[in-house]
């Protein structure tokens, strides 16, 4: 049964929902959040439209194809990063310091709102494959 209510209070909310995990997601260096939460947000508001409409809706939204390569992307990031400093001489993730700008700013952490831009990707999708899976054998 499609609720009318709660569909268009989710059409309503999810944009917000999203920026908010974006904003959580770009500024976790400089206040609390991050990559984890961020992309918790984020994929709250992918569980919220599935919950809205149906499974069925949600997988067209956010299909298994795209939520497998972001998964792999964020990873794949994460593990270049971290390899620019091995490629520098120094140790896996070490910061690079001409990277870091003016304290305070979004640009302030060096190579940090990379990492947290890639495990918000891979958090995103690894929990919404995970709703997805459930709501599936739940149908069965």
């Amino acid at each position: 049964m499609q609720d009318m209510v709660l569909q268009t209070v989710a059409k309503l909310l999810i944009p917000f929902i999203q920026l908010y995990g974006m904003y959580v997601i770009f500024h976790g260096h400089i206040s609390p959040g991050g990559g984890f939460a961020g992309g918790a947000i984020v994929a709250s508001s992918y569980i919220l439209y599935a919950l809205a409409h149906d499974v069925g809706a949600g997988f067209k939204q956010f299909p298994r194809l795209v939520a497998k390569w972001l998964e792999s992307l964020g990873g794949l990031i994460f593990l270049l990063v971290g390899l620019v400093g091995i490629i520098r001489g120094v140790q896996f993730l070490t910061n690079i310091p001409e990277w870091l700008g003016q304290v305070g700013s979004i640009f302030s952490a060096g190579i940090i709102p990379l990492l947290t831009v890639a495990i918000g990707m891979k958090v995103c999708s690894t929990i919404v494959t995970l709703f997805y899976n459930l709501m599936e054998e739940d149908h069965d």
